[in-house]
């Protein structure tokens, strides 16, 4: 199988390295701008499809692997942090709170394609304002949905989850590789 994964995120290449190493990255450059759905659930799942269509009419003949992750409060999309502040905003929401976060995958091979959204519940203890200065202070908060990364300094604030773990990383391992292998 000629594998393309359609992100540029390095988490995602750690997590589909789980399942293979034998791909090679194509960043997609679909415009997301105009994209809108009637749920962040349904925004995420046709933001990945338009990441794996767009690079996969450019590659007939390769599976293409194209995702996308949101973070969702109430049903407002939180995406990456556009700013300091913006970041701020966020962590104070998501502070003492439960939101969820949403993945979608989307797979094709020029022919057929597939898609899904994977959902987890996240719930962080109250976060202080100097923790909140510290984090937006760092890079981390600045390429990830919500202004906040799980496997970073934010597993200090996570009081529970209901899903998986992987989700809010932005890639499903166990349903990716389920859907991969029925192409």
């Amino acid at each position: 199988m000629n594998l393309i994964l359609a992100s540029g995120s390095p988490r995602r290449k750690e997590l589909l390295s789980l399942y293979t190493t034998d791909f090679t990255i194509c960043v997609s450059d679909f415009d997301e701008s105009g994209v809108t759905a009637p749920t962040p659930a349904q925004l995420v799942e046709k933001l990945a499809r338009g990441k794996c269509l767009a690079v996969a009419k450019d590659h007939p003949g390769a599976v293409v692997l194209g995702c996308d992750t949101v973070v969702d409060v109430g049903g407002e999309v939180f995406g990456k942090p556009h700013s300091v502040e913006d970041a701020k905003r966020m962590l104070r929401a998501l502070s003492g709170a439960a939101h969820e976060v949403h993945t979608g995958v989307c797979v094709s091979d020029g022919v057929r394609t597939e898609s899904f959204v994977d959902s987890c519940r996240v719930t962080f203890f109250p976060i202080s304002e100097g923790e909140i200065d510290a984090y937006t202070a760092t890079k981390e908060p600045y390429d990830k949905a919500g202004a906040y990364a799980i496997q970073g300094r934010a597993a200090l604030w996570l009081d529970r989850l209901e899903g998986d773990y992987y989700t809010i990383m932005g890639l499903p391992v166990s349903r990716t590789a389920r859907l991969l292998s029925r192409f």
